[in-house]
Protein backbone atom coordinates (compact mmCIF):
# COMPACT_ATOMS: atom_id res chain seq x y z
CA UNK A 1 0.00 0.00 0.00
CA UNK A 2 1.53 3.46 -0.91
CA UNK A 3 2.02 5.46 1.66
CA UNK A 4 -0.73 8.11 0.47
CA UNK A 5 -3.51 5.87 0.83
CA UNK A 6 -2.58 5.01 4.85
CA UNK A 7 -2.07 8.94 5.58
CA UNK A 8 -6.31 9.11 3.85
CA UNK A 9 -6.92 5.96 5.26
CA UNK A 10 -5.57 7.09 9.37
CA UNK A 11 -7.36 9.96 8.53
CA UNK A 12 -10.56 8.49 7.80
CA UNK A 13 -10.25 6.25 10.87
CA UNK A 14 -9.67 9.10 13.45
CA UNK A 15 -12.58 10.78 12.04
CA UNK A 16 -14.95 7.85 12.15
CA UNK A 17 -13.49 7.27 15.75
CA UNK A 18 -14.63 10.81 16.47
CA UNK A 19 -17.79 10.81 15.01
CA UNK A 20 -18.83 7.32 16.83
CA UNK A 21 -17.41 8.64 20.65
CA UNK A 22 -19.24 11.72 20.10
CA UNK A 23 -22.45 9.81 18.91
CA UNK A 24 -21.91 8.00 21.70
CA UNK A 25 -21.41 10.81 24.13
CA UNK A 26 -24.68 12.31 22.48
CA UNK A 27 -26.98 9.36 23.51
CA UNK A 28 -25.61 9.31 26.80
CA UNK A 29 -26.76 12.75 27.58
CA UNK A 30 -30.17 12.49 26.24
CA UNK A 31 -30.64 8.90 27.57
CA UNK A 32 -30.88 11.02 30.75
CA UNK A 33 -33.70 13.38 29.23
CA UNK A 34 -36.78 12.31 30.63
CA UNK A 35 -39.83 12.59 28.83
CA UNK A 36 -42.46 14.60 30.15
CA UNK A 37 -45.29 13.11 28.14
CA UNK A 38 -43.87 9.23 29.44
CA UNK A 39 -44.06 7.66 26.56
CA UNK A 40 -41.57 4.42 26.17
CA UNK A 41 -39.68 4.03 22.73
CA UNK A 42 -42.15 1.41 22.01
CA UNK A 43 -45.06 3.40 22.75
CA UNK A 44 -43.39 6.56 20.49
CA UNK A 45 -43.33 3.78 17.88
CA UNK A 46 -46.49 2.27 17.82
CA UNK A 47 -47.97 5.68 17.66
CA UNK A 48 -45.94 7.41 14.76
CA UNK A 49 -47.23 3.82 12.68
CA UNK A 50 -50.86 4.58 13.84
CA UNK A 51 -50.82 7.93 12.81
CA UNK A 52 -49.27 7.28 9.60
CA UNK A 53 -51.71 4.69 8.99
CA UNK A 54 -49.37 1.82 9.05
CA UNK A 55 -51.31 -1.35 10.65
CA UNK A 56 -49.00 -3.97 9.34
CA UNK A 57 -45.69 -3.31 10.94
CA UNK A 58 -44.97 -4.99 14.47
CA UNK A 59 -42.76 -2.88 16.83
CA UNK A 60 -40.31 -5.61 18.31
CA UNK A 61 -37.75 -5.51 21.12
CA UNK A 62 -34.05 -6.94 20.39
CA UNK A 63 -31.04 -7.39 22.05
CA UNK A 64 -27.53 -5.84 22.36
CA UNK A 65 -26.96 -1.77 21.87
CA UNK A 66 -27.47 0.18 18.70
CA UNK A 67 -28.96 -2.95 17.26
CA UNK A 68 -32.15 -1.00 15.99
CA UNK A 69 -33.29 -1.42 12.79
CA UNK A 70 -35.93 -1.38 10.57
CA UNK A 71 -36.68 -5.47 8.55
CA UNK A 72 -38.55 -4.25 5.41
CA UNK A 73 -38.67 -8.46 4.76
CA UNK A 74 -41.16 -9.27 8.15
CA UNK A 75 -42.04 -5.45 8.61
CA UNK A 76 -40.93 -5.23 11.86
CA UNK A 77 -39.49 -2.06 13.46
CA UNK A 78 -36.97 -3.78 16.19
CA UNK A 79 -35.48 -1.56 18.61
CA UNK A 80 -33.09 -2.27 21.04
CA UNK A 81 -33.72 -3.13 24.60
CA UNK A 82 -32.98 0.31 26.05
CA UNK A 83 -34.70 2.01 23.17
CA UNK A 84 -37.72 0.17 23.41
CA UNK A 85 -38.18 0.00 27.35
CA UNK A 86 -36.70 3.53 28.22
CA UNK A 87 -38.75 7.22 28.29
CA UNK A 88 -35.97 9.29 27.39
CA UNK A 89 -35.24 11.65 24.22
CA UNK A 90 -32.65 9.39 22.75
CA UNK A 91 -35.14 6.20 22.93
CA UNK A 92 -37.77 8.80 21.00
CA UNK A 93 -35.52 9.74 18.89
CA UNK A 94 -33.91 6.32 17.60
CA UNK A 95 -37.71 4.77 18.09
CA UNK A 96 -39.33 7.40 15.68
CA UNK A 97 -36.36 6.89 13.08
CA UNK A 98 -37.06 3.18 12.48
CA UNK A 99 -40.43 4.08 12.09
CA UNK A 100 -39.63 6.82 9.22
CA UNK A 101 -37.85 3.44 7.34
CA UNK A 102 -41.46 2.02 8.24
CA UNK A 103 -43.25 5.10 6.56
CA UNK A 104 -40.60 5.19 3.27
CA UNK A 105 -41.46 1.56 2.87
CA UNK A 106 -45.38 1.74 3.10
CA UNK A 107 -45.24 4.69 0.47
CA UNK A 108 -42.14 3.36 -1.61
CA UNK A 109 -39.78 5.56 -1.34
CA UNK A 110 -37.51 4.85 -4.21
CA UNK A 111 -34.10 5.08 -2.33
CA UNK A 112 -35.27 2.78 0.52
CA UNK A 113 -36.08 0.42 -2.84
CA UNK A 114 -32.69 0.77 -4.53
CA UNK A 115 -30.71 0.27 -1.32
CA UNK A 116 -33.14 -3.31 -0.64
CA UNK A 117 -32.57 -4.63 -4.05
CA UNK A 118 -29.12 -4.35 -3.84
CA UNK A 119 -29.18 -5.79 0.08
CA UNK A 120 -28.24 -9.23 -1.14
CA UNK A 121 -25.29 -8.41 -3.64
CA UNK A 122 -23.79 -6.74 -0.75
CA UNK A 123 -24.10 -9.23 1.20
CA UNK A 124 -22.72 -11.85 -0.90
CA UNK A 125 -20.02 -9.78 -1.99
CA UNK A 126 -18.98 -8.20 1.31
CA UNK A 127 -18.26 -11.92 2.14
CA UNK A 128 -15.56 -12.10 -0.82
CA UNK A 129 -14.26 -8.99 -1.93
CA UNK A 130 -11.32 -8.51 0.38
CA UNK A 131 -10.39 -11.24 -0.61
CA UNK A 132 -10.52 -10.80 -4.27
CA UNK A 133 -9.24 -7.26 -4.35
CA UNK A 134 -5.72 -8.85 -2.43
CA UNK A 135 -5.46 -11.89 -4.79
CA UNK A 136 -5.94 -8.93 -7.41
CA UNK A 137 -3.10 -7.21 -6.01
CA UNK A 138 -0.66 -9.97 -5.85
CA UNK A 139 -1.69 -11.27 -9.63
CA UNK A 140 -1.87 -7.32 -10.93
CA UNK A 141 0.69 -8.52 -13.60
CA UNK A 142 0.16 -11.91 -14.78
CA UNK A 143 -4.36 -11.81 -14.38
CA UNK A 144 -5.23 -7.83 -14.30
CA UNK A 145 -8.71 -8.91 -14.82
CA UNK A 146 -9.07 -10.15 -11.18
CA UNK A 147 -8.49 -7.26 -9.86
CA UNK A 148 -11.10 -5.17 -12.39
CA UNK A 149 -13.69 -8.10 -10.87
CA UNK A 150 -13.06 -6.83 -7.43
CA UNK A 151 -13.20 -3.10 -8.26
CA UNK A 152 -16.42 -4.13 -9.81
CA UNK A 153 -17.84 -5.76 -6.55
CA UNK A 154 -16.65 -3.05 -4.66
CA UNK A 155 -18.09 -0.52 -6.22
CA UNK A 156 -21.41 -2.00 -5.51
CA UNK A 157 -20.90 -1.97 -2.06
CA UNK A 158 -19.87 1.73 -2.17
CA UNK A 159 -22.83 2.24 -4.06
CA UNK A 160 -24.68 1.17 -0.83
CA UNK A 161 -22.57 3.46 1.36
CA UNK A 162 -23.85 6.33 -0.99
CA UNK A 163 -27.33 5.19 -1.78
CA UNK A 164 -27.73 4.97 2.35
CA UNK A 165 -27.59 8.37 2.26
CA UNK A 166 -30.62 9.77 1.15
CA UNK A 167 -32.52 6.86 3.62
CA UNK A 168 -31.05 8.15 6.61
CA UNK A 169 -31.74 11.45 6.42
CA UNK A 170 -34.99 11.36 4.64
CA UNK A 171 -36.18 8.62 7.85
CA UNK A 172 -34.43 11.04 10.72
CA UNK A 173 -36.22 14.75 8.82
CA UNK A 174 -39.91 12.11 8.88
CA UNK A 175 -39.14 11.38 12.55
CA UNK A 176 -38.17 14.56 13.64
CA UNK A 177 -41.10 16.15 11.71
CA UNK A 178 -44.17 14.13 12.96
CA UNK A 179 -42.54 14.33 16.79
CA UNK A 180 -42.77 18.24 16.29
CA UNK A 181 -46.17 18.24 13.97
CA UNK A 182 -47.79 15.84 16.83
CA UNK A 183 -46.11 17.91 19.91
CA UNK A 184 -45.07 14.56 21.38
CA UNK A 185 -41.79 16.45 23.01
CA UNK A 186 -40.97 19.38 24.59
CA UNK A 187 -38.76 21.85 22.85
CA UNK A 188 -35.51 20.74 24.75
CA UNK A 189 -36.33 17.01 24.13
CA UNK A 190 -36.81 17.97 20.61
CA UNK A 191 -33.38 19.55 20.29
CA UNK A 192 -31.73 16.74 21.79
CA UNK A 193 -33.72 14.34 19.68
CA UNK A 194 -33.09 16.21 16.57
CA UNK A 195 -29.13 16.61 17.73
CA UNK A 196 -28.60 12.90 18.51
CA UNK A 197 -29.73 12.04 15.05
CA UNK A 198 -27.10 14.74 13.36
CA UNK A 199 -24.57 12.52 14.94
CA UNK A 200 -26.02 9.61 14.01
CA UNK A 201 -26.48 10.14 10.50
CA UNK A 202 -22.56 11.55 10.22
CA UNK A 203 -21.29 7.61 11.10
CA UNK A 204 -22.85 6.90 7.58
CA UNK A 205 -21.50 9.87 5.95
CA UNK A 206 -17.83 8.50 6.99
CA UNK A 207 -18.56 5.08 5.46
CA UNK A 208 -19.23 6.74 2.55
CA UNK A 209 -16.20 8.74 1.98
CA UNK A 210 -14.15 6.08 3.53
CA UNK A 211 -15.75 3.54 0.99
CA UNK A 212 -15.12 6.08 -1.80
CA UNK A 213 -11.80 6.99 -0.96
CA UNK A 214 -11.03 3.00 -0.58
CA UNK A 215 -12.08 2.21 -4.11
CA UNK A 216 -10.27 5.10 -6.18
CA UNK A 217 -7.55 3.93 -4.33
CA UNK A 218 -7.82 0.34 -5.80
CA UNK A 219 -8.80 2.06 -9.55
CA UNK A 220 -5.39 3.52 -9.08
CA UNK A 221 -3.77 0.43 -8.75
CA UNK A 222 -5.81 -0.93 -11.71
CA UNK A 223 -5.03 2.18 -13.92
CA UNK A 224 -1.01 2.47 -12.80
CA UNK A 225 -0.63 -1.32 -13.87
CA UNK A 226 -2.26 -0.58 -17.25
CA UNK A 227 -0.18 2.33 -17.89
CA UNK A 228 3.07 0.25 -17.27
Amino acid sequence: MGSGYLIIAGAIMLFSWLVSSRLKSKFELYSKLQLRNGMSGAEIAEKMLADNGITDVRVISTPGQLTDHYNPADKTVNLSEAVYNHRNAAAAAVAAHECGHAVQHAIGYEWLTMRSKLVPIVSVASNYVQWILLAGILMIRTFPQLLLLGIVIFAATTLFTIITLPVEYDASNRALAWLENKHMLTQQEQAGAKDALKWAARTYVVAAIGSIATLLYYISIYSGSRRN
